[in-house]
């Protein structure tokens, strides 16, 4: 009866945040987390007013009175078993030798695609690897353990990374169904990293880690009103991570706090010998908490891509021209950029790339990662999928992953023209050329269209984004809250080139510390259209 009061107690809670957390001391404790930073958490534990197992269950409290009921946002796919003990480790540690650093006793929950060496699964939001526990953590989790975070959970997402089907939905997947926006239930949480995004926005865990290929991290950090940071590739390693494209994939933060999302890629980046891409990490990485500079956009030159305003939603356009006064009145130097050359000319080039790549990867994960699963090669998943149709393919199909299958070997012409090609006029071409022209620190655009309605018959109707250039050039972009439209947010792209994060890092923190977008969601079933004027 006491859990079930307590439950009670956190629902009401999360579902009016205006009411006074001091009616109890319990109540007020079981709302630490809420918006909690980490540097807030931190203060915390080191204080003694929270224990990092105590956090721990404040947050697993709130998965299952917010995610797993409520307004089921049904954004955390599996929760950790072990969490509670892993933090109770932490707190030890702490008493007996002090953190080892900023993450220590934070909980972390991870997008479903992440190997970890625990009793959870990794599966990519496929119900053909449930079951399959891998051998070894993923260097991106090991670097979190070595930092002394908390593996909270696994977290949903668009099926296979969003690449099976021209037809998918955002957010769906056949082990852990639909993924909400906690800013309208109705509405898309964008993806692949859809149930990270969703989690951090309603404090599920104090960060997660998403995966991008192109827009994965950033448009539903986008459209959940957080910060996302895709990194360069190479910055951080991929190892442990299910494949989609070698030349475009990687791992990053997503955060409330442009100082959270820093925090985290310290404790990510580095060099990992399983991992090619990221011999230069070590050379390169900076400690990016340290750039979080409020006068970063003094004097800075700003290339506004201007072709990427609008789209099907002059509203949000407007939003965004509100961001822009602010990055002037910060003293940045606007230099608008019509187009940069060849970021509408990039899509089927991409498209050939992640297809020759993802079935020529993905089995060498399989065979390490997942040596027990019944599926051994992406023609097994193809034909698993289709003997289970009526589970895995209820509202779309498998046309991608069957593209996939009629690919060659990664010497073919074709593929080789096409990765080259792309490259050269996202990189050299496009980006850098528009930076160096112009001489321009970074792009900013808008990062996509506003939250779509959710339609599983239809599928997504996004309204484009910015997302393609950085992807394809495997360059880093960080997006950060840029306002709201009837309740609706939309983010803010920095864009620039490679290894620049840190730079991008402090434009981003400035212009976040000037305009103080982030707001916690309330959960409404939909957006006031009866009302339009009323207050967003």
């Amino acid at each position: 009866m006491k859990h079930r009061i307590l439950l009670f107690a956190a629902c009401v809670a999360a579902f009016l945040p205006g009411m006074s957390a001091a009616a109890t001391p319990k109540a007020k404790a079981r709302e630490t987390v809420v918006e909690a930073s980490i540097a807030d958490l931190q203060k915390a534990m080191q204080s003694g007013r929270l224990t990092a197992k105590q956090l721990t269950q404040q947050y697993l409290d709130r998965i299952q009175a917010i995610d797993k009921a409520g307004p089921t946002l049904n954004a955390v796919i599996e929760v950790n078993p072990d969490a509670l003990a892993d933090a109770e480790a932490m707190d030890q540690e702490r008493k007996a030798r002090g953190p080892r650093g900023p993450m220590h006793g934070i909980p972390v929950l991870l997008k479903d695609n992440i190997a970890t060496k625990d009793k959870m699964q990794t599966t990519a939001g496929s119900i053909a690897l449930v079951g399959a526990k891998p051998p070894i953590d993923a260097f991106v989790v090991a670097r979190l353990r070595e930092a002394g975070a908390v593996i909270l959970g696994k977290t949903n997402l668009s099926e296979w990374s969003n690449l099976r089907s021209t037809r998918s939905t955002s957010g769906w997947s056949s082990r852990g169904g639909l993924t909400r926006n906690p800013y309208a239930l109705d509405r898309s949480a964008s993806g692949s990293s859809s149930g990270s995004a969703v989690a951090v926005a309603a404090s599920l865990a104090a960060v997660a880690i998403g995966t991008d290929t192109d827009g994965s991290i950033v448009s539903p950090s986008s459209a959940n009103n957080l910060v996302g940071i895709r990194p360069t590739v190479g910055l951080v390693s991929r190892a442990g991570i299910i494949p989609i494209s070698v030349s475009q994939d990687t791992a990053g933060p997503m955060a409330r706090t442009v100082a959270d999302a820093a925090i985290l890629l310290d404790a990510i980046a580095g060099t990992d010998a399983a991992d090619k891409a990221t011999a230069q990490a070590g050379k390169r990485r900076a400690e990016y908490a340290r750039h979080l500079d409020r006068n970063a956009l003094k004097g800075a030159r700003l290339g506004v891509v201007r072709n990427r305003f609008g789209g099907r939603n002059d509203l949000q356009g407007a939003a965004i021209e509100k961001a822009l006064a602010v990055l002037k009145a910060q003293g940045a130097i606007l230099v608008d950029i019509p187009q940069v050359p060849n970021d509408d000319q990039l899509g089927k080039d991409e498209l050939t790339v992640m297809l020759y790549e993802l079935k020529n990867n993905l089995g060498a994960y399989l065979e390490q990662y997942a040596p027990g699963a019944s599926v051994k090669t992406l023609a097994d998943i193809i034909a698993y999928n289709e003997r289970h149709k009526d589970k895995v393919m209820p509202w779309f199909g498998q046309e991608l992953l069957i593209a996939a299958q009629a690919k060659g070997a990664l010497d073919s012409p074709e593929y080789l023209k096409a990765r080259d090609t792309g490259m050269t006029a996202a990189r050299d071409e496009g980006i850098d050329r528009v930076l160096k022209e112009h001489k321009l620190d970074a792009l900013v655009a808008p990062t996509g269209g506003l939250p779509w309605m959710n339609d599983l018959v239809k599928g997504d109707a996004s309204g484009g984004g910015f997302t393609s250039l950085a992807a394809v050039a495997g360059y880093p972009h960080v997006t950060v809250p840029g306002g709201f439209v009837h309740g609706l947010p939309c983010g803010l792209s920095f864009v620039g080139t490679a290894w620049s994060e840190p730079r991008l890092i402090a434009l981003a923190y400035s212009f976040e510390q000037a305009s103080r977008h982030r707001r916690a969601p309330t959960y409404p079933k939909s957006i006031n259209t009866w009302n339009p004027n009323a207050k967003s």
